[in-house]
Formats: C-alpha cells, structure tokens, sequence
C-alpha cells in the first residue's frame, strides 16, 4: 500500500463510521488538517517550482523556441485582430492594441488556471497514490507554470509598449496586487474545481463551454465602449473586474474601486466555499483519482 493510501487510511474509514463504529473528526480538526495541507504545500517551493518547470519543458519538449512558440502565436494574433477590429469598430489602434494585447495575455492566464485546475489532482494520481505530500503542491505548481507562461507572454506587450510608444508609470505598480489576487483566486480555484472534478469527470468539458461564453462577454477583444448597453454585462462579470485590477494599471488608469472590491469579494467567497468542501473531502480525493 502507497504511503499516501496509508495515511488517509484512518480518514478514509470515518466515512464508514456507521460500520466500523468510528466517529468522524471534530469540524476544527478536519479544518486544521485542511489549513496544514495547504501551508505545507506553500512552503514546499522545492517541490513545485522543479515541477512546474519540468511541465513547461515537457511541454514543448524538442522544440527550440519552447514555450515562446505561444508567444509568437499569440502576438500575430493580436496584430491581426488589433488591425482588424481597429478599423471594424473605427478605433484608434495606438489605444486599442495595447487593450487587446493586455486582454489577450491576462485571459490566457485566467482561462488557463480554470482549465488545467479541473485536472489538477487526476493528472496527478500516480503521484498521490505513491508519494505522501502534500495535496496542494499540485495546485501551487499549476499557478507557478501559469506565472511562467505569462512572463512569456508578457513579451507580447512590450513590443506594443514599445512600437506605440507606450511610456511606463507609477500606475503600472497597481498590476502587482491585481496579479497576487489572481494567484490567490487560481489557487482556490485549483482546490475546489480539482476535488470537484476528481469525483465528476464532467466538470472539465462544462468548464470549458462555461469559458467560451466567458471569452465573447468578457471585454477581451472589444472595449466597453463598443456596447451601448453594457452596465449590466460589466458589472456582474468578474471576469471584467479581474482583467481590469490587472490590465488599467498598465495602460495607465487606475481600477475602480467596485472592480477592487468585487475581485476582493470573490476572493474571500472562493476562499470560504474551497475551505469548507477541502475539510470535508480532502480525505477522499486519493480515491477518487
């Protein structure tokens, strides 16, 4: 029996308190185990930095360019859609091709942690069935390879930032926050959907349309501005406010206070939900994977 398997053994059989005469641990117990699990797993940076690494180069593999393939991919996309929907929307393309640009690298980033959370712990499962370790250094890993993949991509705008001319500003700094919200929201993102998806193998696909939606309603590829109606669309998407504690910063205006306050928002509910179902499952997810 794995080590990891041995461990959750005695876990695992409260499930079956009924049969086994067992008692379920008290709720402050399973939620210090879930708080150690997910601590450990911060600190583990030896671990999933290595990791995340290797996914990166495991990736693209046998490629000279590596991961700059997506890069390059992603910038004659933007230079193509940028001169496009410059002239179909009648927009100044100085102004809307740094937009575009930032738009398209963030929601890279956004959409990748969504989706590659939904597979955080099944493409994980012959580590968790071997090796004992903590849960959440699957999760870390997954934000600190999407960090690198936007670094990457990152070069995109400076090329924009550079060719338009675009000075840099104190107001640029505000990206940092917005970004270590974006990791805080990826990494309760990764608990939840992966425990979720761990025992319905049909979250991933669902996900994935949810997504496509996301994509067209989302202000990515077109301004706010381009809808006449748009309160409504903006302001119960927080996809919108999360592009923008993130993107203004860098074209040089400040977020709003309702984008902040709705980013934080969700940070806290996301946090709260991952936290009750992480204590209450945590336990299972070696089996179920």
């Amino acid at each position: 029996m794995s080590a990891v398997q041995a461990s959750d053994m005695p876990m695992a059989a409260t499930d079956g308190a009924g049969e086994a005469g067992l008692q379920m641990p008290p709720p402050a117990s399973q939620l210090s185990r879930a708080l150690s699990d997910i601590a450990r797993g911060a600190r583990a940076v030896q671990l999933w930095g290595p990791l995340g690494w290797q996914d990166i180069r495991l990736r693209y593999r046998r490629s000279k360019l590596g991961p700059f393939w997506l890069t390059i991919s992603m910038g004659m996309l933007v230079g193509l859609l940028g001169t496009l929907y410059g002239m179909l929307f009648q927009a100044d393309i100085a102004r809307y091709m740094p937009y575009l640009a930032l738009g398209f690298i963030f929601w890279t980033m956004i959409s990748g942690l969504i989706s590659d959370a939904c597979g955080i712990f099944v493409n994980a499962q012959g580590i968790i069935k071997q090796i004992e370790m903590p849960l959440s250094v699957h999760v870390f890993r997954m934000v600190w390879r999407s960090l690198i993949v936007l670094a990457h991509n990152s070069a995109i705008f400076l090329v924009v930032a550079v060719v338009l001319r675009i000075p840099p500003g104190w107001t640029g700094l505000l990206t940092l926050p917005g970004l270590v919200f974006l990791c805080l929201n990826g990494i309760w993102v990764g608990l939840l959907l992966g425990l979720i998806a761990a025992r319905f193998r049909d979250v991933p696909p669902i996900m994935e349309s949810l997504m496509r939606i996301g994509f067209f309603i989302t202000p990515v590829i077109w301004m706010p501005e381009f809808l006449p109606q748009r309160v409504a669309l903006l302001e119960w998407n927080p996809f919108y406010h999360f592009l923008e504690v993130v993107r203004s910063p860098l074209l040089g205006q400040a977020p709003s206070f309702i984008s902040w306050l709705v980013v934080a928002g969700v940070t806290l509910g996301g946090w709260a939900a991952t936290l009750c179902m992480y204590c209450l499952f945590r336990r299972r997810i070696a089996y179920w994977v």
